[in-house]
């Protein structure tokens, strides 16, 4: 099983809303950087937060990839989500792989969850930021890290 971690890109500072947000120029080169790293990639689902910066951000990935498939909306990975409730969410998926576009701190609770088995830290994942993911199952301390990618331009 294969989960694809995607921070957001860069987003515009504060609007009327955290939720409505749009991505800058910048965070649209790195969401288009990250999503060429899948090219190629069976991605069965792609999972985005409702935040407006989330679901550019999966935009730019499907038109990059060409992707056709099942793009939901879920509001479990929003910024202040919990990664052990994803965790529930993520249990009851059965595609062997997945993308999800999200956001800090919760993208970042939600892999070291994974891969350690506890959210005592987190990973480093700058705006625009791919973390490739692998296991026998989507549960906490049973993935493990393969590769972690900043696109250019972000801050590591």
């Amino acid at each position: 099983m294969k989960l694809w971690l995607l921070r957001h890109g860069q987003a515009e500072p504060q609007v009327s809303t955290d939720a409505e947000r749009a991505l800058t120029e910048r965070g649209w080169r790195e969401a288009k950087d990250s999503a060429e790293r899948l090219i190629g990639r069976p991605i069965k689902a792609i999972l985005v937060s409702p935040y407006r910066r989330a679901q550019e951000t999966a935009q730019q990935v499907c038109n990059s990839l060409n992707y056709q498939g099942p793009v939901e909306t879920v509001d479990w990975i929003i910024p202040d989500a919990s990664a052990e409730d994803a965790l529930r969410h993520l249990d009851t998926r059965t595609e062997d792989e997945l993308l999800l576009v999200t956001h800090q701190n919760f993208v970042g609770e939600l892999g070291c969850l994974l891969v350690e088995g506890h959210t005592g830290d987190s990973l480093p994942l700058a705006t625009g930021s791919l973390a490739e993911l692998e296991g026998v199952a989507i549960a906490a301390g049973l993935m493990q890290l393969r590769s972690l990618y900043h696109p250019n331009g972000s801050p590591h």
